[in-house]
């Protein structure tokens, strides 16, 4: 019988596990190792006081649309989401932007003839079939579908290669790039197979769900799930960096909301040399260079329609984001990178003091890459905003080894718990899923199905799987 529970790791993913579990009776602790909440679901004054910023992930299309966020009194323990006007922007060097607006819609209005309609026929299903959609890629790959007329409308086009796809639907340069701005998010080369997935997943939150900021900052998602975990009895312990299994109490299950890497390291001696070998065959994903501003003015944006956007693509066409994130897969330097901005601020004023404003870039690097890409991102930023440097008041930078230093789940600057290809989406790091070779430990991390992002949905699931192994025994 599962009646204890030991979970390492307070991301959403390891509160979401804590959180399923305590739902159904079973008395868990949560242990961090750091001194403050959420991995890289958390916000601090990292720049100069009173400017706060999101240390990792900060606009959350999946967070909204999570199924397990979702069932979550999470308002009542004080998450507030806001909707930026427009999702996203991705600026053009003349000057101009197009947008994901919250409609379909509103969206296609931009575009002209041809590719309005293409735009149209293309995401027609996947936001009329949203919510069954979301019910079934938030879970493993490798099942039948809950909704198999919607993944039967879904799938031919999320199969493409995203720069296939592209070229072969649209028509004009600017809607290719925006399409390959959301496929980017994928960090694996546009030319994958699958790559086009994580295109039309993101395009369709937009143009559904929205791509919302937490207000107060990604914090707020992580002390909605704790204050909840503990209505029900959830225990969390901060400051406590386990290394090895000896370092827990007795548990029924433990559960690590960790990387592969620390997995091995914490329980290598209770796991079987066959699943560890298994496990090193799962590889990492590029990695980022990250950088925080405080901001003296909104950034400058040469096209109005920036400002309207909590995230902004700053890449310019198709080619330029394909070699960009081919480069960072490949482990080759690439001087002018798809770079992803977030804005906060401009929508919620707590964000900075009055009149002040914060702002996140970043490109992805190649895997464990710790070469300073300070100058190049705001080279990308100054391309679409010029003025921007002079908005600067403090910036702070982060590469792979502090990124790593400061949360081990970043391993070489991987914030995808491992490449999203689809072989690694498929056996997530292994065929096990959430399974190890010990009955009692599993995985609950985004090294796990569905992957990365800030969903909770892979503790969900993992906790789900430990419970009907050990719920019953």
């Amino acid at each position: 019988m599962l009646r204890t529970a030991n979970i390492i790791g307070s991301g959403p993913n390891g509160l979401a596990a804590a959180i399923t579990l305590a739902q159904r009776g079973v008395a868990v602790t949560v242990y961090e190792r750091n001194a403050q909440l959420g991995g890289a679901c958390s916000t601090a004054e990292v720049t100069l006081p009173g400017f706060h910023h999101d240390l990792g992930s900060s606009a959350y299309p999946l967070g909204v649309a999570s199924p397990f966020f979702r069932s979550l009194p999470l308002a009542t323990h004080g998450l507030r989401w806001i909707e930026p006007p427009a999702p996203l922007a991705h600026p053009f060097d003349d000057g101009s932007a197009l947008t994901l607006e919250h409609t379909l819609e509103a969206t296609a209005a931009q575009f002209h003839a041809h590719d309005k309609t293409a735009w149209r026929s293309l995401f027609r299903s996947s936001v009329a079939d949203w919510p069954r959609l979301v019910a079934d890629f938030t879970k493993p790959l490798l099942r039948l579908p809950s909704h198999p007329a919607a993944m039967a409308f879904f799938g031919p086009a999320a199969l493409l290669p995203a720069q296939l796809l592209a070229n072969s639907v649209f028509r004009d340069d600017t809607t290719r790039a925006l399409f390959a701005g959301c496929a980017a998010h994928s960090v694996i080369p546009l030319t994958h197979i699958a790559s086009a997935a994580t295109g039309i997943v993101l395009a369709t939150a937009a143009q559904t769900t929205g791509w919302p900021v937490a207000a107060g900052g990604a914090q707020s998602i992580t002390n909605a799930l704790a204050s909840y975990l503990q209505t029900l009895g959830g225990q969390i312990i901060l400051n406590t960096d386990i290394r090895r299994l000896t370092d827990l109490p007795a548990a029924d299950a433990t559960l690590f909301d960790t990387s592969v890497e620390s997995l091995m390291g914490i329980a290598g001696a209770a796991l079987s040399p066959a699943f560890i070998t298994r496990l090193s065959h799962f590889h990492r994903g590029p990695g980022i260079f990250k950088l925080d501003f405080a901001l003296s003015q909104p950034i400058p944006w040469r096209s109005p329609d920036c400002a309207r956007a909590g995230t902004v693509h700053l890449g310019g066409t198709l080619p330029e984001i394909a070699r960009s994130e081919h480069d960072a897969f490949h482990g080759r330097r690439n001087d002018t990178p798809f770079v992803l901005l977030v804005q906060p601020s401009l929508f919620d004023p707590t964000r900075a003091p009055e009149g002040k404003h914060t702002a996140w870039a970043y490109c992805h690097v190649p895997s464990g890459s710790n070469l300073d890409r300070t100058e190049v991102i705001e080279a990308q930023i100054a391309r679409f905003a010029p003025g921007f440097r002079d908005c600067i008041l403090a910036r702070r930078a982060s590469g792979a080894e502090a990124l790593a230093e400061w949360n081990p789940n970043l391993a070489d600057g991987d914030v995808s718990g491992g490449a999203m290809t689809l072989s690694q989406m498929l056996f997530r790091p292994t065929a096990r899923g959430y399974r190890t070779s010990n009955p009692r430990l599993f995985l609950c991390s985004s090294s796990t199905p569905p992957g990365g992002g800030v969903h909770g949905m892979c503790g969900h699931l993992a906790a789900q799987a430990a419970f009907k192994d050990l719920g019953a025994a």
